[in-house]
């Protein structure tokens, strides 16, 4: 891989299953060093997407390129330099964590502690205990282990905080960021707002084999209607509603009574609409700010209809947003 190549490049990816079209012409960048967040309901493709990364499943059509190679051409060497947690996972129930994490090792040829990784994902007192006394938890930690094999230039995770405690899941966050430190890439596939939203760079939302939506955290906020600040005043002044409209970053003012709701595409203006009520004459009683979370983005895309969809696609691309 070169320094200028993509750690993923998707371009056209569709995939049929007789009728079924489980992809549907996916374009997908991820850039080296990025943590990117693959959201999507159940069935909307990202399990066969992750499929064709790691060259198990063939596609259709398009093309697929991991590390700068064919992911079909290529995919031994690919699966050597990526550390992969599937979203459904066989344990040997007779080996020990130790040794499942040594077969990981023989699988690349690479010699390490095996101790040192199950201390990581915090398994190191269990490491001789064989996999059957596992629970859910401690299984996903050890299958995150035998990824984290060999300093993986690409991680792809899927859905790796399933089944952990909350001290489980800011272990795995934690790793997350230490692999980036050291030059990897992730790709992270997750139904967890909360798990995509602390640790990725960009997130990619897909919806019947779609991108629907991609950016930034604060992009997507932004097509939701972005922060609003919600100000009671006293009184309103005449002037106000015209004041706060000529204001930078401020898409919208809505007035109610003696409330006035101001949405902003940043949350650094919300210091200048309540200096602006102010100047205005207005005496501020009360004040409340609202950030819409990624959860809400991620409801929103997935439950509305077709037409929605492709009305949300066309308004992202005037704007550049997204794929």
């Amino acid at each position: 891989m070169s320094s200028s190549d993509p750690a993923i490049q998707v371009d056209g990816l569709t995939q049929r299953y007789n009728d079924i079209v489980a992809v549907n012409d996916l374009d997908l960048t991820v850039e080296q060093g990025e943590v990117y967040g693959f959201l999507g309901p159940n069935g909307a493709g990202k399990s066969t997407t992750i499929d064709t990364l790691i060259g198990t499943t063939r596609p259709t059509s398009g093309s697929v390129s991991v590390l700068g190679d064919d992911a079909q051409a290529a995919s031994i060497s690919i699966r050597q330099a990526v550390g992969l947690l599937p979203g459904e996972f066989g344990l040997f129930e007779r080996l020990t964590g130790r040794e499942h994490v040594a077969f990981a090792q023989n699988c690349k040829d690479v010699t390490e502690s095996p101790d040192d990784l199950l201390a990581r994902v915090g398994l190191a007192d269990v490491a001789d205990q064989r996999a059957s006394g596992y629970s859910t938890g401690m299984g996903r930690r050890l299958a995150l282990a035998m990824a984290l094999t060999g300093d993986p230039d690409l991680l792809v995770l899927d859905e790796p905080t399933r089944g952990l405690d909350p001290n489980g899941a800011r272990t795995v966050r934690s790793i997350i960021r230490e692999e980036v430190e050291r030059g990897a890439s992730v790709f992270f596939s997750s139904h967890s707002m909360e798990q995509v939203e602390s640790v990725c760079d960009r997130v990619g939302v897909l919806r019947d084999g779609q991108l629907v939506a991609e950016g930034d955290v604060e992009m997507l906020r932004t097509r939701l209607g972005g922060h609003r600040l919600a100000l009671t005043v006293e009184s309103v002044p005449d002037s106000l509603p015209d004041r706060l409209g000529g204001l930078d970053a401020i898409s919208d003012v809505q007035i109610d009574g003696t409330t006035l709701t101001a949405s902003l595409t940043t949350a650094s203006r919300k210091a200048a609409v309540i200096d602006a009520t102010e100047a205005a004459g207005a005496t501020v009683t009360d004040i409340e700010t609202y950030t819409p979370s990624l959860e809400e983005f991620f409801a929103t895309v997935t439950d509305q209809d077709e037409e929605m969809t492709r009305n949300g696609m066309s308004a992202a691309a005037e704007t550049g947003g997204d794929a």
